[in-house]
């Protein structure tokens, strides 16, 4: 169902412009939140994927430009082999299930991480629902899907040594900029807020690079009871910062330039 625009002056109190471009989440708790009700950790899980439709609806109703979820990174192979497969099988149910909603709000769908070692169901579904919406032209919904920020830099800097042993690339040209192309989330913006749930205080190896200058927002609440209520409260909360980049006041609509000098 198509869900109608927010202003965020009427619920935020917040103009437009003082909103994050760009959220990223690491979505934890989920099997604390089972725990503590003595329920198995796979039944968080269902609970955690089913939250995510209410954050990426809030996100689009208020026209924030990218959401990044963390939800399965490459250290998370070493889990049970039961909670990997359920885990697995419930990225395969979300991609099937949710694309209409994703249509019905022209969200567009990108996954950043390697593919390798994916499910071939999981793939399938995934190239499914990246092709359908990719003409979308409202929320970006990145899914860190098989992802390591440590992996990413590694996979960044082969595709540059590529480059310099074709002769595309020469070594003293290459910038921060080159760095920021060859990385999955080439061509889009850094994240401005960094939301992490269950009172964490970790990035756990989560872009590594893109956050350098995100505003960190902690809460604690397991990620299957972080709501919309929350998810305003951090947007309010990074509205209030003040977001030097290293130097003094700068607007928030002013990002550092690559290079920036930092004290």
């Amino acid at each position: 169902m198509k869900e109608q625009p927010l202003d965020p002056r009427d619920v935020l109190g917040l103009d437009p412009e003082q909103l994050p471009r760009h959220i990223a989440i690491i979505m934890d708790g989920n099997g604390r939140w089972a725990n503590h009700r003595d329920q198995p950790r796979l039944e968080g899980h269902r609970a955690g994927a089913a939250n995510v439709r209410e954050i990426v609806t809030a996100c689009a109703r208020l026209s924030i430009r990218y959401l990044t979820l963390y939800s399965f990174s490459l250290e998370n192979w070493k889990r049970p082999k039961d909670e990997v497969d359920l885990l697995m099988a419930l990225y395969a149910h979300y991609l099937i299930k949710e694309r209409d909603e994703l249509m019905d709000n022209d969200v567009r769908l990108v996954q950043v991480g390697r593919r390798e070692g994916l499910p071939d169901e999981v793939l399938r579904e995934l190239d499914l629902t990246v092709a359908m919406t990719a003409d979308n032209g409202g929320l970006t919904l990145c899914l860190a899907l098989n992802y390591g920020g440590r992996a990413e830099i590694v996979d960044g800097v082969r595709r540059i040594a590529q480059g310099v042993a074709d002769g595309t690339t020469r070594p003293e040209e290459i910038s921060e900029q080159t760095v920021s192309d060859a990385l999955y989330t080439a061509g889009m913006d850094d994240p401005d807020l960094l939301i992490r749930t269950a009172n964490e205080r970790r990035l756990s190896n989560f872009l590594l690079w893109q956050i350098s200058y995100a505003e960190l927002h902690v809460v604690d609440v397991f990620w299957p009871d972080f709501h919309t209520e929350h998810l305003h409260a951090a947007i309010k909360d990074y509205a209030g910062r003040d977001r030097r980049y290293g130097g003094l006041s700068t607007p928030a609509s002013c990002p550092p330039k690559r290079g920036d000098a930092v004290g």
